[in-house]
């Protein structure tokens, strides 16, 4: 969805680091839009419903995202990178040197309350919006669903929050407390619950593509009961959104899994049959160096790269020079070497230089194989603004094989059968028949390697770790299971305010 930008002078109240990522617009005071005279128009209001959508994208002016921390976290990949230095944040996220004043903390408090204010404030709004009853209704279920979003990710990586529901008054905004996580789930399952009624079903998407539907709301809400270990009632949304017969399309809404799985990383692709939820990124928002992380770009494109490449052969790939980030670790390849997904998961540029196909520069911690699912290429640079930060590739929320086995994942937690012919198998076995792989048993150990191969670098593999338990893998890169099961709250959040950090970080909560 095309996105609009909106300066409003009481928009919004930050909780500390809020206020970095705010977005200016040069005007006369004169020509500011105050609150009291806004959300008077259907116009309007969707403006204000495209800057929550805003922050659901937002990037760190430092080139990463929730991805690019969740894999360097991850056992399958190094931060790359030009060196031990090279955006630092990462490298002590691959160490796990964080602490709170160091690392990708503040990014992702950031984002999630930046994201979190802006809902609640549109909320309070579109109430008395003079629109049509209809439309009121299904845009505050997208702010419901999106402030959902956002405080699933807080809850998952800083575990102890403050719930904020309405505007904070500014005299009050340093009194603010944490509030206990089964209260943010709580508010999480209620929002989700009342939203799913009032979306659509499905969105035409070449006008309304990247909005929220109900098949989105559906499936968060099965995550969020599955991170709780209410195996049954995620099942049951999980199932409502796979359909009744795994392999075939739902016709509810209109998911299948694509016949090629390579299609998946077509960036013309967009809004396909397995697309969940996406993140709309756009080749023409002309993103420049003086605040990358407000470009639309996509910022993965370039940070993926390989370094300095340059093709020899004319059937050289034709991958955009990069930064190197985000490199797989040679056990990781070793894993995914001869399964199908290999090749449009992987770019082997190892195999290229040591054919005489194509050289590049290595990266810090070099391996040779790179995230080829990510990586820009030359016929799709953008044609105006600065390259480097405006590739068009959008990046998958939820897509429908995370779901099909995430299902998997209720059912055989839950108890339910999992045997040959059971719903638990043929949805594992359906997301290998896609690949072309033939059928195998319903196991936990079958379900941690499909997630693996199926969704790598997608930005999935240390949450599924911290929630299954199995983060002993992690230890080889400094992983410490007594903490850094979350991150530890920004510094700047503590200070002269009523928030406490978290006990594994020397905290009292």
């Amino acid at each position: 969805m095309k996105k609009k930008y909106i300066y409003m002078l009481t928009m919004t109240l930050a909780l500390g680091t809020l206020g970095a990522c705010k977005k200016y617009l040069d005007v006369n005071p004169q020509d500011r839009i105050l609150t009291s005279n806004y959300y008077k128009t259907q116009t309007e209001v969707f403006s204000g419903l495209v800057s929550i959508y805003d922050s659901f994208g937002y990037q760190y002016s430092g080139l990463y995202d929730k991805v690019a921390i969740m894999d360097v976290a991850s056992d399958d990949h190094w931060a790359g990178g030009g060196g031990p230095g090279d955006i630092n944040d990462l490298q002590v996220m691959e160490t796990y040197k964080l602490n709170s004043q160091s690392g990708p903390s503040t990014y992702l408090w950031s984002k999630g309350y930046q994201g979190i204010f802006r809902a609640n404030f549109f909320l309070s709004k579109v109430t008395d919006a003079p629109i049509d009853a209809g439309l009121k209704s299904r845009f505050a279920a997208e702010a419901k669903t999106l402030r959902a979003i956002f405080y699933f990710d807080l809850v998952r990586f800083f575990k102890n929050i403050p719930l904020l529901l309405q505007e904070v008054d500014p005299a009050k905004v340093n009194d603010v407390v944490q509030a206990l996580p089964a209260e943010v789930y709580a508010q999480m399952e209620k929002d989700l619950s009342e939203a799913i009624p009032a979306l659509p079903a499905t969105v035409p998407a070449a006008t309304e593509g990247g909005r929220i539907t109900k098949g989105a709301a559906q499936a968060l809400l099965g995550k969020v009961y599955l991170w709780q270990k209410k195996f049954d009632k995620a099942a049951e949304q999980f199932a409502l959104v796979n359909g009744p017969t795994p392999g075939q399309v739902n016709p509810a809404n209109g998911y299948k899994l694509l016949n090629n799985y390579a299609d998946l990383w077509n960036v013309n692709n967009k809004f396909n049959s397995e697309s969940i939820l996406e993140i709309v990124k756009t080749t023409s928002s002309n993103g420049g160096w003086s605040n990358a992380g407000a470009s639309d770009g996509n910022l993965l494109n370039i940070i993926t790269g390989p370094r300095g490449y340059q093709p020899i052969k004319p059937d050289a790939p034709d991958y955009y020079p990069g930064y190197g980030f985000l490199s797989f670790t040679k056990e990781f390849f070793a894993v995914i070497h001869y399964d199908p997904r290999n090749a449009p998961t992987v770019a082997n540029l190892d195999s290229l230089r040591k054919n005489g196909i194509a050289n590049y520069s290595d990266s810090y911690n070099n391996t040779g194989y790179m995230l080829e699912k990510f990586i820009g290429r030359q016929k799709n640079k953008p044609a105006t603004g600065q390259t480097e930060l405006n590739f068009g590739q959008d990046i998958y929320e939820i897509r429908l094989a995370d779901t099909y086995l995430l299902e998997v994942d209720a059912l055989l937690n839950g108890g339910a059968a999992v045997g040959a012919g059971s719903r638990a198998y043929q949805l594992l076995n359906a997301v290998r028949a896609r690949v072309g792989l033939n059928p195998v048993a319903v196991t936990m150990d079958n379900l941690v390697l499909e997630r693996r191969l199926e969704l790598a670098g997608e930005g999935h593999r240390w949450l599924d770790l911290v929630r299954w338990g199995r983060t002993s893998v992690l230890a080889y890169k400094g992983f410490d299971a007594t903490k850094n099961t979350v991150f530890p709250i920004p510094q700047k959040e503590l200070n002269n305010t009523k928030i406490e950090q978290n006990k594994e970080w020397g905290g009292t909560k």
